[in-house]
């Protein structure tokens, strides 16, 4: 159930940064780089953020053989 639950947290920051970089790519192409760049800044934290959620979740929920 750990396993469910830290994988579905992860997928769920996967997909507010790919919203994040959404938006990210709508602020340069209207020129705006500015917002470009803090949005581009959010997306990379969330997608780190993901990453940490999926792995940590793998790595602290394997079966020892203790």
């Amino acid at each position: 159930m750990k396993r469910i639950i830290g994988m579905g947290i992860g997928v769920v920051y996967l997909g507010i940064a790919y919203g994040a970089y959404t938006r990210a790519a709508a602020g340069w192409d209207t020129g705006y780089g500015d917002v470009g760049l803090w949005w581009t800044v959010i997306a990379i934290i969330l997608t780190i953020a993901a990453g940490g959620a999926l792995i940590g979740t793998w790595i602290h929920t394997q079966q020892t053989d203790r």
